[in-house]
């Protein structure tokens, strides 16, 4: 650790802003206290206030080990951060009277299918953004995450078997597969490819030169961060490349402090362009995409640390969260990427907005810096916010911990298989993802998931007949029970999963996977 610590040191930048306005003088020995704590190469931050770019630098380095410093133009993954494109983007369309947010999607993708005949029938683009359909978290993010080899639209097709959780409009549940719907229903309607709609008319506009559509779309020279992961929540190496070349709208795009310091501006305007009169949507529509579609529950903090920013009002709108800090409507979002997380947050009435890109996957390390540039900007009380993230950091992996005890202390460690490995080792089918194998190599049974090349490992008996599937690419953090249901014959009939740690990703949702023999 302490090499870490020292790379760590040695990586920061040197004074890339010769101005660092008053409010924000110590922003930088927060920044590095959050490097430290969280274990973060670099990271970089853009601080916008009336339309004035006051502050946007780099810290650390692209990629540990290596000496490429983290600057304001280096770009990083912004993950579901571009959920907020994807709304800006129909609401372009919207302006031009090409779409109403309250058209059906069948209206525009007749073939379009929910698992539930009504909520096809039913279902507006507004209810692609806002996260209340009746599918639960994350639901069908296999089908993209990590990376497989389905189309855009067969990620769309096979929307129709995901399994639903709650009632339409009900309930928020977060989910990602959505948005690829979204994406299609542009493409119809602009008859250009979402790459080219984005870049046309919101990058190029807006002057997001550097702006990347996703990961395949990064050209030769750009400097880019390189993402990194505690592997098994403990080694810090880099993660290898991916890219959501099928549902780019919901988290495809790479982009920089500086352009998201245009971005944030343009919206923190009301949608009007730099040095320009027009605008990317009007007054109305920003109205809508900042009002709260779908309430959500407000939990307490998980540390008495955090109190200071519960909110007392909490939501989702199109394409942005929504929740109040210290009197101020926050308008924000993060996004989650293997490898690199980050943070968007406004402050409307007080024309201020902020970006973190980091290229470590801890969500603590963006918040703690977002809330200490909060309370600088909005002379709130000072609060030690590194270490209110840090608590609450160790109090997740101690719940996560305790959780594995519980596992551990129900095991029946001296069991064996009801049946011989080869028994086990077939094609299993599910309805939404596809084909998932168990080969048997030697004495040792293999589980490989048909179209994601990453999620590959092999099968560790746990008891009876349930194993742990630990994936070769340790980068995942995703190991996950498999229990093989037998039927009254001794044969296995069903093949259930569920993710063996807390701390897994949810978009890794193995629990919605019914998957059956094939004979």
């Amino acid at each position: 650790m302490g090499g870490l610590l020292m790379a760590i040191a040695m990586g920061s930048t040197q004074a890339q802003e010769a101005a660092v306005p008053s409010e924000l003088a110590l922003l930088d020995a927060t920044v590095e206290r959050v490097r430290t704590q969280f274990q973060v190469p670099g990271i970089a931050v853009a601080v916008v206030k009336d339309g004035q770019v006051i502050l946007a630098r780099g810290w650390g380095v692209r990629a540990h080990g290596k000496p490429a410093a983290v600057d304001a133009d280096t770009l990083f993954a912004i993950a579901s951060n571009t959920k907020a494109m994807t709304a800006t983007a129909l609401s372009v369309l919207a302006e031009e009277g090409k779409l109403s947010l309250d058209d059906k999607v069948i209206d525009h993708l007749p073939w379009f299918r929910m698992g539930d005949a009504y909520i096809t029938r039913e279902m507006t683009l507004r209810d692609l953004l806002v996260h209340r359909s009746g599918l639960g978290l994350g639901a069908g993010d296999l089908l993209f995450w990590p990376t497989t080899d389905y189309t855009t639209t067969e990620v769309v097709q096979r929307l129709a078997q995901v399994p639903l959780k709650g009632g339409f409009r009900q309930q928020y549940a977060y989910d990602n597969v959505l948005y690829g719907v979204a994406q299609l229903v542009i493409e119809a309607v602009s008859g250009q490819s979402f790459a080219d709609f984005l870049q046309q008319r919101l990058f190029t506009p807006i002057g997001m030169a550097d702006t990347r559509f996703n990961a395949d779309h990064l050209k030769r020279g750009d400097k880019v961060a390189v993402g990194h992961a505690l592997y098994d929540w403990r080694e810090l190496r880099t993660v290898a490349p991916l890219t959501w070349h099928n549902n780019s709208a919901a988290g495809g795009v790479y982009s920089s402090a500086n352009d998201m310091a245009r971005w944030m501006n343009v919206q923190l305007d009301g949608g009007r362009l730099p040095g320009s009169d027009a605008r990317l949507f009007g007054d109305k529509r920003q109205q809508q995409m900042w009002s709260v579609v779908t309430p959500q529950g407000i939990a307490e903090p998980v540390v008495p640390e955090l109190a200071p920013m519960r909110p007392n009002f909490a939501g989702y709108g199109e394409g942005w969260s929504l929740s109040d800090y210290r009197g101020q409507k926050l308008v924000w979002h993060t996004g989650g990427w293997p490898g690199m997380v980050s943070r968007v947050t406004l402050v409307p009435e007080q024309k201020l907005g902020v970006v973190v890109l980091t290229n470590q996957e801890v969500g603590a390390a963006f918040n703690a810096i977002t809330y200490h540039v909060l309370d600088a900007m909005l002379q709130a009380p000072a609060h030690d916010w590194v270490d209110a993230y840090a608590k609450a950091v160790a109090k997740g992996r101690e719940k996560a911990d305790e959780q594995w005890a519980a596992h551990q202390a129900a095991r029946v460690a001296d069991s064996t298989p009801s049946l011989p490995l080869q028994a086990y080792a077939a094609t299993y089918r599910d309805r939404w993802y596809g084909d998932v194998l168990v080969e048997q190599h030697g004495q040792q049974l293999r589980l490989r998931f048909s179209r994601t090349a990453q999620l590959v490992g092999s099968l560790e008996h746990w008891q009876h007949d349930t194993f742990i599937v630990r994936w070769d690419d340790r980068s995942l953090n995703a190991d996950a029970f498999v229990n093989f249901a037998l039927d009254v014959d001794g044969k296995v009939s069903a093949v259930k999963m569920q993710a063996v740690s807390s701390l897994t990703d949810f978009s890794f949702d193995f629990q919605d996977l019914d998957l059956r023999p094939l004979h």
